[in-house]
C-alpha cells in the first residue's frame, strides 16, 4: 500500500506538485532522521543528513525507476550521506536511543540504568561503520534482514556477519565494562 502510494506521489512531485512532495517528506522524514541520528550520534548533523537525501531525492526523481521501493533507496542514500559525515568527522561521540528510565525506580536503580544505557550507547558509537549501520537498520529501527541488506546494497549473509561481529564487540566491550565496574 505505501510503496503504490510512494509511487503515485513520486509521479505527481515530478510534475511539482508541492503537496505530494510534502507526503513523501511526512512519510519517510521520521526514520531517516532516526537512522541519521543513531548513525551520527548528533541530531543536528541527522537533520542536514536528512535535508540533502531529500534535495537528492527531488533531484533524482524525474529519472528514478523503481528498482527497489522509495524508502529503500531514501534510506540507502541517506545512509551513504551518513558514511561521509563521519568518513570526515571521525571522532564520534555518542549514539542517542530512547530514553530507557522506568519513573518507578529509586534514584538509586535509575542511575545504575542512566550508566547502562551510557555504556550502551558508547558501545554503539564506537562500533566500525558498517556493523553499526546494520545494528541500528535491524535492531534499533526495526528493518528486516532483507530490507537492511537492500538498503546496505549488500547480501543478507554479509548483514548477518555484520550484525553477528557487532554483537560479539559490543558483548565483549559490555563485558568488559561490567569486570571494570566490578574489580
Amino acid at each position: 500500500m505505501s510503496a503504490q502510494r510512494d509511487f503515485e506521489e513520486i509521479a505527481r512531485a515530478t510534475r511539482g506538485d508541492s503537496a505530494a512532495q510534502n507526503a513523501l517528506v511526512r512519510r519517510h522524514m521520521p526514520r531517516l532522521h532516526a537512522v541519521a541520528t543513531r548513525m551520527l550520534g548528533d541530531s543536528a548533523a541527522a537533520e542536514d543528513v536528512v535535508q540533502e537525501t531529500f534535495v537528492k531525492a527531488w533531484q533524482a526523481m524525474p529519472g528514478w525507476t523503481p528498482d527497489a521501493r522509495f524508502s529503500t533507496w531514501l534510506h540507502r542514500v541517506a545512509l551513504n550521506l551518513c558514511y561521509d559525515y563521519l568518513r570526515r568527522r571521525r571522532d564520534v561521540t555518542g549514539v542517542e536511543l530512547p530514553e530507557q528510565t522506568d519513573p518507578d525506580l529509586r534514584p538509586d536503580d535509575r542511575l545504575d540504568q542512566a550508566e547502562r544505557v551510557s555504556r550502551i550507547e558508547a558501545a554503539i558509537a564506537s562500533l566500525p561503520e558498517r556493523q553499526r549501520a546494520a545494528l541500528v537498520l535491524c535492531r534499533l529501527e526495526g528493518h528486516t534482514n532483507i530490507e537492511a541488506a537492500d538498503i546496505m546494497e549488500i547480501s543478507v549473509e554479509a548483514l548477518e556477519s555484520l550484525l553477528a561481529r557487532a554483537r560479539r564487540t559490543l558483548r565483549a566491550m559490555l563485558s568488559e565494562g561490567t569486570e571494570a565496574a566490578h574489580g
